[in-house]
């Protein structure tokens, strides 16, 4: 499936939350954090100052959560974006 974020709109791809602790104990799915980090898939018609494949760290209640493929993925305002990690 291809989606394409209309204007100032990414999608990203979320980062995968740890299932277990550095000590090997494993953590039950419903005591995980959400994670805020991922990877951009695709960017909006907007000029924005981050670009597809960048790994952004992003405000933690932010934009609109969908599958694609089995994974999750959210779409969010580039305003909601907190910082590019490199």
């Amino acid at each position: 499936m291809a989606i394409r974020p209309i204007g100032d709109r990414v999608l990203i791809k979320v980062k995968d939350s740890e299932t277990k602790t550095s000590g090997g104990l494993v953590i039950p799915q419903t005591s995980q954090e959400k994670t805020q980090e991922g990877t951009i898939v695709s960017v909006g018609e907007v000029d924005n100052k981050v670009k597809a494949g960048d790994v952004v760290m992003y405000d933690k209640y932010a934009g609109t959560q969908l599958k694609i493929d089995g994974k999750d993925h959210l779409i969010i305002k580039t305003e909601e974006i907190l910082a590019v990690i490199s």
